[in-house]
């Protein structure tokens, strides 16, 4: 089975239907994809800019790493079902798409260096870590993650 032959069965199953027939469902789903993905941001962007040194201060940033886990997790959850949603109802826009790719490939890397190098960097103490690390793992999450969201948008337009 080749990649688009699966990409045709995802769009031609049941719930790719029921979702490009509907009116309202793509956009109700859309929303609810990008309050995830905001919530997401809201996440990545308290812990990121703190370990830039450009916000809460007073706050360890291991301490607000994992205050801010729960809603990271849970916009990850809503984000990745609603994603999957809207590949199935348009899965084969997706597969001829080159920012659909490219917003995986973020995705993925965004994934993996948030649950690896980005989460032992924010739990690290903060006189264990050079100053300089952790604005660097900070600005590369910030760069994957703003990749995911700009590739997702772009999808819309290509």
């Amino acid at each position: 089975m080749s990649l688009l032959s699966f990409f045709e069965w995802c769009e031609d199953t049941a719930v790719g239907h029921a979702i490009r027939d509907s009116l309202w469902l793509f956009p109700v789903i859309e929303s609810v994809h990008l309050l995830a993905l905001a919530l997401i941001g809201g996440a990545i962007l308290l812990v990121d800019l703190r370990l830039l040194g450009l916000g809460l201060r007073s706050q360890p940033v291991a301490q607000l790493a994992r205050d801010a886990q729960p809603w990271l997790i849970g916009g990850l959850v809503v984000m990745l079902s609603t994603g999957v949603l809207l590949f199935l109802s348009e899965s084969i826009k997706c597969y001829y798409s080159p920012p659909f790719w490219n917003k995986m490939t973020f995705l993925l890397l965004a994934l993996l260096f948030t649950s690896t190098v980005r989460r032992k960097v924010a739990a690290a103490s903060e006189t264990s870590m050079r100053p300089l690390w952790g604005k660097l793992v900070a600005l590369v999450s910030l760069a994957l993650w703003f990749g995911v969201g700009f590739s997702g948008r772009w999808i819309a337009f290509y």
